[in-house]
């Protein structure tokens, strides 16, 4: 299957594993992860690590996106970056590149406050771009979905599609924590573990924000584009 193009997803691929290649040949990928991830407990307790890191970390809330750019290993990086490619050009040539852009950094953030919320003194760096391109996955699955939804009482069958898919998706990440517990897997977010709650978030996030931003790309209405 012939991929779409995609420049802003080029772009992002390009930097994730430029990054890692260097972290990884300098034997600096721990450090970057404590320095550029994003560790729940700076934000709860900003006095964290503050003298351990000094002036080199990054500030903690662009800790988010900066974590996007770290990951733990060969199989981890090239696990996101099938999947950015797939997903990141197919959502890419319906939103265009600068829309994308903001849905991805959404996804990341919004990955980063899943893991927040789920343990807010955590002091494990979360690493990787797994949380923003759950939300293009998100996006992709909602747009690219051809199965028929029927409206549930006062839900209409877009907040029904809505709710399935984030069911599943939760349902599949909850299982693959289950089955991953107490191990390690280079295919998650942390050093040694699966962030869970970042997939979940960022999934959601593409759900949630399908619709408006689907919205703001065609609100001039093109002739042809049926409604969403």
């Amino acid at each position: 299957m012939k991929l779409p193009r995609g420049i802003i997803t080029n772009w992002l691929s390009a930097m994730a594993l430029a990054a890692f290649v260097m972290t990884w040949a300098m034997g600096q990928i721990e450090y970057a992860a404590l320095v550029g991830g994003f560790i729940p407990a700076r934000l709860t307790d900003p006095s964290v690590f503050a003298h351990a890191m000094g002036p080199v970390a990054v500030p903690a809330l662009l800790t988010p996106l900066t974590a996007t750019l770290i990951h733990g290993g060969w199989m981890h990086i090239g696990f996101n970056l099938l999947m950015l490619l797939f997903c990141g050009r197919h959502v890419e040539h319906v939103l265009g590149p600068k829309l994308m852009l903001l849905l991805y950094g959404a996804g990341a953030y919004a990955a980063a406050a899943a893991e927040w919320a789920l343990d807010p003194s955590s002091m494990s760096p979360m690493v990787g771009a797994s949380g923003a391109i759950s939300a293009l996955l998100g996006t992709y699955a909602l747009m690219y979905s051809h199965q028929k939804v029927r409206p549930i009482g006062p839900f209409s069958a877009n907040v029904v599609r809505i709710a399935w898919l984030a069911v599943g998706w939760t349902a599949i990440q909850l299982m693959i924590g289950l089955a991953t517990a107490g191990g390690t897997d280079d295919l998650g977010e942390g050093i040694g573990q699966i962030a869970i709650g970042a997939h979940i978030g960022g999934f959601i996030a593409g759900l949630l924000l399908t619709r408006p931003i689907l919205h703001l790309r065609f609100r001039k209405g093109p002739v042809g584009l049926k409604k969403f």
